[in-house]
């Protein structure tokens, strides 16, 4: 019990370093979103992210708190790029507003 609780412990103190949220979940049997047991029924764990109602599988990991984190990485990615595309917009606008105005 000691050794399988080691690798989880050191997948959350990864988590924790960089700064991620895991997505808990109280409705899927994994415990976590985006985290499903893999199809094939060998102990892994198939990992999909849902944009613009497209699935994009992430990966398969060994275990559900791996896959956890493979998807906190992923939506975080996705949170960045989005923040950055309306920080490029907004900065456009503000550009073409200011020559407009002169």
């Amino acid at each position: 019990p000691v050794a399988a609780a080691a690798p989880l412990a050191a997948e959350a103190v990864v988590a924790e370093a960089e700064g991620l949220r895991l997505h808990l979940s109280s409705t899927n049997s994994t415990g976590y979103v985006g985290v499903y047991v893999n199809g094939r029924r060998d102990g892994r764990f198939r990992v999909i992210l849902t944009l613009d109602s497209k699935q994009q599988t992430v990966g398969i990991f060994g275990t559900a708190v791996e896959g956890a984190v493979a998807y906190a990485r992923a939506v975080g990615g996705e949170q960045a790029r989005a923040g950055r595309a309306e920080a490029e917009a907004r900065s456009a606008a503000a550009h073409f507003s200011a020559r407009t105005s002169l």
